[in-house]
């Protein structure tokens, strides 16, 4: 009768756990989600700063950081731009010797002209001599944008002209393999090499970003992330249930031998 008990009790707790996963299911998927070894496609073709149309895996030749951004965004692409430019000019690795770097604009509508503009601006910002036609600066159509971006797990909305988007950099290995994600907008020279030295090994390394995206939801209206506490104190308050169930029964079987015995 006790054990009865306690289980409907902990089906009471499952139930809001499940209506949250429901929620999670439907809510708008912006954000990263991981795709470690997974590949790039090897048919995309993007337009370069110069106006050359060119397939993407022919400028991965080498370990390569993956940059998305859109050149018109008035919020995290420039200080995204500006930490990758910050921790180019830091690092020991040389960029075009070691490793090179592709921006690409996920919005269809910005041109290659413009991209030319945007590599000037941010080239200029490295504060050391580097071989600026390792950094590469792409646009192209919806297909091949949705296809790359679709391929390395990076989710957006459009929101007027303007995209609601998260911030990341993403190490691929010289065979186009997705093998690190780093977020933010601030890079440390020693996260990136370590990144880079590992796509080059072709190793792939998780972040945190489960454990995030379990514990944050987007508040498309608020335009931010905030803290799941229904599911995450359900969570808590499930572990604790059937932990004290498992005490309950590995204590019921202990007396039990000590009265058979």
């Amino acid at each position: 009768m006790v054990r009865r008990n306690i289980l409907s009790f902990l089906f009471l707790l499952v139930l809001p756990v499940l209506g949250w996963s429901q929620y999670i299911e439907n809510e708008p998927q912006i954000g990263i989600y991981e795709q470690l070894d997974e590949y790039i496609p090897e048919d995309l073709v993007f337009v370069d700063e110069r106006g050359d149309t060119i397939q993407l895996v022919s400028l991965i030749n080498k370990p390569t950081v993956l940059v998305l951004v859109y050149y018109t965004c008035p919020g995290i692409c420039s200080p995204l731009l500006d930490g990758v430019a910050d921790v180019i000019g830091k690092m020991e690795l040389e960029l075009g010797k070691d490793y090179e770097v592709i921006t690409v604009s996920f919005n269809e509508a910005e041109t290659w002209q413009l991209a030319r503009d945007k590599k000037k601006n941010y080239t200029q910002q490295v504060k050391r001599a580097v071989d600026t036609t390792a950094w590469h600066w792409l646009t192209g159509d919806s297909v091949n944008i949705a296809r790359l971006t679709n391929s390395v797990g990076f989710k957006y909305i459009r929101e007027g002209v303007d995209f609601i988007h998260a911030a990341t950099i993403i190490a691929i290995s010289p065979k186009g393999k997705v093998t690190r994600y780093l977020y933010g907008t601030y890079f440390l020279p020693f996260d990136l090499k370590m990144a880079l030295v590992e796509a080059n090994r072709g190793q792939s390394g998780p972040t945190i970003n489960k454990v995030l995206r379990y514990c944050f939801s987007y508040d498309p209206e608020g335009k931010k992330y905030v803290f799941n506490i229904t599911k995450v104190t359900a969570t808590v308050v499930l572990f604790f249930a059937f932990s004290f169930l498992l005490y309950l029964i590995l204590s019921r079987r202990k007396r039990a031998g000590k009265q058979a015995s």
